[in-house]
């Protein structure tokens, strides 16, 4: 459970497109490999100032020589796309967490759409990548309020004249269409079989789900850089005990405390990033207790099976936990 950090210099930073920067890490010796290579849909943590902890798509598969992430520059920023924009800076050593994918591609997929929505292109980007790589065929609809505000747009339209019609694009910028993309009408008349992937801003997204329900679609996934909205606290509401195999201990989590924060202040030092259920940083194996999953990463077949938990957001409904750290 403890957290395990890598070291990366950033050998380079660039636009690639208003507002959106690309930043490329590397070990801190040139001859050096990173450990685990680049998935698509696989993205990693980045250490900032002041405790500040952030998760970005990782834009490289099959690389292990780099990590390279984007960044669009939020104006509601809690400090993370503002630190990059303003303050990170070629030369800087970060702490890094190693990739992990809680959106994975499945690559046997006879076809695949991918659709992204503003900085969503990044993980979707990885994805069109690989499927070029492997000689698949994919059909990219890409949403942006405009074309100066797209990034990668030169190299997806490489990307497509160089596949000779394996890989077809639908741009929709509002800008000049003057609506929002119609998701429903640009998801239909796909062959059986094909998988979907989707990542962009919340509304976009349930947008997305919304259509793909409507239509009947079966292989839908997708991927939220924030975490939609709840119902339910996302704080247990009554107290449990959780006991700690591996480690012998046993913590009582108050009520209206996450079990996260209860392991912290008990001296503990778990992996965690986004506090929402998103990222999958704190996810730690379940080994009995009735969990209430409040995650938005593990499937509604993963949550039966109750194998594992995001600590930072779910809890317990009744009884004790007992996990794996």
């Amino acid at each position: 459970m403890a957290s395990t950090y890598l070291q990366a210099r950033v050998h380079q930073m660039r636009y690639e497109a208003a507002g959106i920067l690309s930043v490329e890490l590397r070990p801190l010796a040139a001859a050096q490999e990173f450990s685990q290579s680049v998935q698509a849909g696989a993205h990693i943590d980045l250490h900032l100032a002041d405790g500040l902890i952030r998760s970005y798509s990782l834009t490289n598969p099959g690389e292990r020589h780099r990590y390279v992430v984007a960044v669009s520059l939020d104006p509601t920023s809690r400090g993370g796309s503002r630190f990059v924009h303003q303050r990170l800076r070629v030369g800087d050593v970060i702490q890094i967490g190693g990739p992990r994918n809680h959106f994975p591609l499945v690559e046997t997929a006879p076809h695949s759409v991918l659709v992204a929505g503003g900085i969503g292109i990044t993980p979707v980007l990885a994805m069109l990548r690989r499927l070029n790589a492997l000689g698949r065929t994919a059909h990219l609809i890409y949403c942006a309020s405009s074309r100066a505000s797209a990034a990668f747009v030169p190299e997806i339209e490489a990307i497509a004249a160089q596949a000779g019609g394996r890989v077809t694009l639908d741009w929709h910028f509002k800008e000049e269409k003057g609506v929002r993309a119609d998701l429903h009408n640009l998801l239909q008349e796909h062959a059986e079989g094909t998988h979907f992937y989707a990542c962009g801003p919340l509304a976009f997204l349930d947008s997305y789900e919304d259509s793909c329900g409507k239509l009947g679609l079966a292989h839908v996934h997708l991927e939220r850089f924030a975490a939609a909205p709840l119902a339910a606290p996302r704080t247990p509401e009554v107290g449990y005990a959780v006991e700690l195999r591996r480690t012998g201990r046993t913590v009582q989590v108050a009520a209206g405390t996450s079990l996260l924060d209860t392991l912290i202040n008990a001296g503990m030092n778990p992996e965690y990033s986004c506090r929402e259920g998103v990222c999958g940083a704190c996810e730690v194996r379940v080994i009995s207790g009735d969990v209430e999953h409040r995650d938005q990463i593990l499937s509604e077949q993963e949550r039966a099976v109750n194998k594992s938990m995001m600590i930072c957001v779910s809890g317990c409904r009744s009884g004790n936990l007992v996990l794996d750290c």
